[in-house]
């Protein structure tokens, strides 16, 4: 229930702070005077898209913030799943939009996203303004009203997994029969290609391999004369490096007992000794394996120019990217192989899916046929003191191809007079009746669903008297179970009803036009009434009259 409103620099409102209560409220006014920016206000708390020009000229910053008592509706599960601190007795709602278009919205002073915060305001406040007549004219809406009568989410839920997974399944077999039938399309020619790469014989490392032998044989001569001439350094005989410090060796030995540094002397040159000779003996062995041979290097140059040729027809740089290509080609021929074996598994996959789908889908059905049958009774009962009291309302039930809401398709039927057929209620119904069929759905709706707050935004439109004063009778009984029930009317017979009476209205000020709403008390509130029978001039009749409507 929606305890206090806070409004401060939003379009004409400069500064709204004001306590709102249980039960059956009433909102009056001159047009013009500003409900609908209080309703706007109200519509931006609860996650609708904010516009900077909202902000009232001069200021730079709007702050809309809303107390609400959560007590009696269970929503403890909310505030747990989005890790928000939970008052049940005082949810604090605010909006925050700068003149810069900076928008911040918060639950209990936790910032969060605006998705967030509309997934709240749908569970704490309806407001049901005159466009909202135009769902009767939408299936879906239709369609849902008979859902929440018919108590049936849980069953609905279970529907929707069943045709979730069997519209998956199908896609998933759409998708195969389509690539089964490409594929036979192209079945030739990727066996030509996975032949192709398959008689290339292709291993891992062989073009790096092939690549460096060609490389080598190719500077073979200039390889072999860099050999020879550092063998003739290492080895020649009375020049070589090798033998000279094989002599140089002997000699430091001979004098090793003589001079006591010889020792270390004679291990570093055996040392190094050792090891150019092993030098020299490994640039001998190359010398002698590097042979050019032209066929050989040809025979090189042709298998990777035959790679290169492979690797720019399929689109890849590398001998593994063939390997993994010729694999994948070979995958695919065994699904075109094996594509009847797969389609008819999912073909069968398919068909359980379809059958769990109609049981369930059928259950809703059953449901819906008893729900609606409710629903006719109980309109037919809450439409004929309204006025119409040749009224008829009927729910036209029929089949239709599985879809997410199921396979039923509802069209409410009206008629208001007996001469009439029934027919859809958006081609007959005048406004005035639309708004009664609305109210009157709206109080059967309420009954089922715990909604804390319900406004109502002139619902009032293309009717009077007495059926006004049903109407007020309506929503006063929807705010006597533990709801609040707010009205934006211009009938007196309907601001009568309610248990408290707020009044907006304009005022000029040296700051300009500003928007103010308050609470009447008893004196103001017949003069208001009275004003709303007989205009501003009030006659001792209308405050006789109003009287009378409050019941004073």
């Amino acid at each position: 229930m929606l305890n206090h409103l806070y409004i401060k620099n939003f379009t004409l409102i400069d500064e709204l702070d004001i306590e709102l209560y249980q039960g059956f409220s009433v909102i009056t006014g001159e047009t013009g005077a500003g409900k609908s920016i209080i309703l706007g206000a109200l519509g931006l708390l609860l996650g609708q898209r904010a516009d900077s020009k909202a902000i009232k000229q001069g200021a730079e910053k709007c702050v809309i913030e809303a107390h609400f008592d959560l007590s009696r509706y269970g929503m403890t599960d909310f505030f747990e799943e989005n890790e928000i601190e939970y008052d049940a007795a005082d949810c604090i709602v605010r909006r925050e939009l700068t003149a810069s278009g900076k928008s911040r919205a918060f639950i209990n002073d936790t910032p969060v996203q605006l998705s967030l915060l509309k997934e709240l305001g749908e569970q704490l406040v309806d407001i049901h303004s005159q466009h909202q007549n135009l769902l009767l004219n939408k299936q879906d809406f239709q369609l849902n009203v008979v859902d929440i009568i018919a108590g049936d989410e849980k069953e609905l839920q279970l529907y929707q997994q069943a045709y979730t997974q069997y519209h998956a399944t199908e896609k998933e077999l759409s998708a195969l029969k389509e690539s089964i039938e490409q594929n036979r399309q192209n079945a030739d020619f990727l066996q030509f290609q996975f032949e192709e790469l398959t008689q290339a014989n292709l291993a891992e490392g062989e073009q790096e391999e092939l690549e460096q032998k060609s490389e080598t044989m190719s500077h073979s001569e200039e390889i072999k004369s860099a050999l020879y001439e550092a063998d003739n350094a290492l080895s020649a005989e009375q020049t070589g490096v090798v033998e000279s410090l094989r002599t140089a060796l002997s000699a430091m030995r001979q004098i090793e007992k003589v001079l006591p540094d010889a020792s270390e002397l004679v291990e570093r040159l055996d040392s190094s000794y050792i090891e150019l000779k092993d030098i020299a003996q490994e640039i001998s062995s190359q010398m002698e394996h590097i042979d050019f041979d032209p066929a050989e290097l040809d025979a090189i140059n042709n298998r990777l120019d035959k790679l290169y040729d492979l690797e720019k027809k399929y689109h890849v740089e590398t001998i593994e990217e063939l390997i993994a290509k010729r694999d994948e080609l070979k995958i695919q021929l065994g699904r075109i192989e094996n594509s009847d074996e797969a389609l008819a598994e999912l073909q069968q996959k398919l068909a359980a899916q379809l059958a769990q789908a109609q049981k369930a889908a059928e259950t809703l059905t059953k449901l819906r046929t008893k729900a609606a049958k409710q629903i006719e009774k109980e309109m037919q009962g809450r439409l004929m003191p309204l006025g119409m009291p040749n009224v008829k309302f009927s729910i036209e039930m029929t089949q239709e191809p599985l879809n997410v809401s199921g396979q039923d398709k509802v069209a409410f039927l009206f008629s208001a007079n007996t001469s009439t057929p029934l027919q859809p209620i958006s081609q007959v119904a005048s406004g005035g009746e639309i708004a009664r069929v609305m109210l009157s759905l709206k109080a059967m709706i309420s009954g089922a669903v715990k909604l804390p707050t319900i406004i109502f935004d002139e619902i009032d439109t293309g009717v009077s008297g007495k059926t006004a004063e049903k109407m007020a009778e309506i929503m006063q009984e929807m705010g006597h179970h533990e709801r609040q029930v707010i009205s934006i009317t211009h009938l007196p017979q309907i601001a009568a009803l309610g248990s408290a009476h707020y009044k907006v209205e304009k005022e000029e000020t040296a700051k300009g036009t500003i928007s103010r709403m308050r609470k009447l008390s008893d004196d103001e509130r017949v003069l208001e009434i009275a004003q709303m029978l007989s205009g501003s001039n009030v006659s001792e009749a209308a405050i006789s009259n109003a009287k009378q409507l409050l019941k004073m």
